[in-house]
């Protein structure tokens, strides 16, 4: 079975006004140790990314604060001109400092500011998507009002600048009231297995049609580890990630993944995931690890 054939058993979804593949692209490992510096092999970078768009990948995630600038300098150099079904989305709301400390950037200016420099990067006219990231409490969304930045990037919008905007390290609250303002395309929160508390939001967001999409499917910097998840893969002969990407797309139909990783292996496994279909018993056991 060809790759793309495999990355056609789950399904497409809406992204805006385009079409996806449900199995992404996550281009975040393409920078350095930390997400700061240049690869260790920006060849096998650039071999990824031709890799992941000839296997049928048309959804790229990205942002010019990884690296900061490295990664949408590495897509652009791979891919451009792009194929005309591909869909990069970035996000703007953080930049990094010399030490490569993550810190928050959501005035209007530094959204403008950001935008701009995802254009120029990337080498396009107008971005498709832009996720807005909060910057929260560590990897969980904190409470507050979004009214401000929002207003920035509909601003943003409205000159064309941006196409569709989605929301990153999110509450509940927070999607409501960006809807209350203007539409949204997708929702980015950390999600996986083992961290659930985003359970409702899809389910909401599913009954919508608007994506979300988890970050760190596998876990991030500290990989999945269950002895459930264990055994369910070797009872299937996969890997246990394999496992977890397919388990996050029998949870809900409006769940896109951007798995990301700097390797053709680990892409081509990723890809595999696509067409697993987990049995009843598998499934039962695993919805009970977050649980």
């Amino acid at each position: 079975m060809s790759a793309s054939s495999l990355l056609d058993a789950p399904g497409n979804f809406r992204l805006g006004t385009r079409t996806v593949c449900r199995m992404g692209y996550g281009a975040m490992q393409l920078a350095g140790p930390g997400v700061f510096g240049p690869p260790k092999d920006r060849a096998e970078a650039v071999a990824v990314l031709r890799e992941a768009i000839a296997s049928g990948i048309n959804h790229i995630d990205t942002s010019d604060y990884y690296g900061p600038f490295v990664t949408n300098e590495i897509i652009c150099e791979a891919l451009h001109p792009y194929p005309d079904d591909l869909v990069i989305v970035t996000k703007v709301g953080a930049r990094r400092d010399a030490e490569g400390a993550w810190l928050p950037a959501i005035s209007a200016k530094e959204l403008e500011n950001a935008v701009l420099d995802n254009l120029k990067r990337l080498k396009l006219d107008a971005l498709e998507v832009v996720n807005l990231r909060l910057m929260g409490e560590g990897l969980a969304p904190s409470e507050g009002s979004l009214e401000i930045p929002f207003t920035a990037m509909l601003e943003l919008q409205r000159r064309g600048l941006v196409k569709h905007i989605g929301l990153s390290q999110v509450t509940r609250a927070q999607v409501e009231e960006a809807r209350r303002l203007g539409n949204i395309a997708c929702v980015q929160n950390m999600y996986n297995l083992a961290r659930r508390a985003d359970d409702p939001m899809i389910d909401g967001l599913a009954k919508l049609a608007i994506p979300y999409v988890p970050f760190f499917p596998l876990g991030g910097f500290m990989r999945l580890q269950s002895e459930v998840l264990a055994e369910v893969a070797a009872g299937l002969g996969v890997s246990p990630m394999q496992v977890a990407l397919a388990w996050l797309l029998q949870r809900a139909p409006n769940i896109l993944l951007i798995p990301g990783t700097s390797s053709r292996a680990h892409l081509r496994e990723n890809i595999a995931a696509a067409a697993l279909a987990l049995p009843s018993g598998a499934l039962e056991r695993l919805d009970g690890v977050g649980r």
